[in-house]
């Protein structure tokens, strides 16, 4: 890299992440995914941990979403006059 891109990089505030910063984030995130955490007994890359990193992301995303919709389908089901379903409804805009 040229010193005018080192230069223009670091005096716009970007800092690199090291090697061994990148291996304890995806240590880190091994850890949280449930996919990668039941099989702990090999090694796993840090693409593959990436990987279902995203798809329990996903996954995650698509749950909450479901849960929006049952929830908003129960609160339409409620008596609109019923102070905690108003409070809920509220929370949930």
């Amino acid at each position: 890299m040229s010193s005018r891109g080192l230069r223009s990089r670091q005096s716009s505030g970007v800092s690199r992440i090291r090697d061994d910063q990148i291996t304890d984030l995806v240590s880190k995130l091994q850890l949280l995914i449930p996919q990668i955490r039941r099989g702990r007994s090999h090694k796993v890359s840090a693409s593959k941990v990436l990987q279902e990193t995203c798809n329990y992301i996903r996954s995650l995303n698509r749950e909450v979403e479901d849960l929006s919709h049952r929830l908003s389908e129960l609160l339409a089901s409620t008596d609109i006059d019923n102070d905690q379903a108003a409070i809920i409804r509220s929370l949930l805009m």
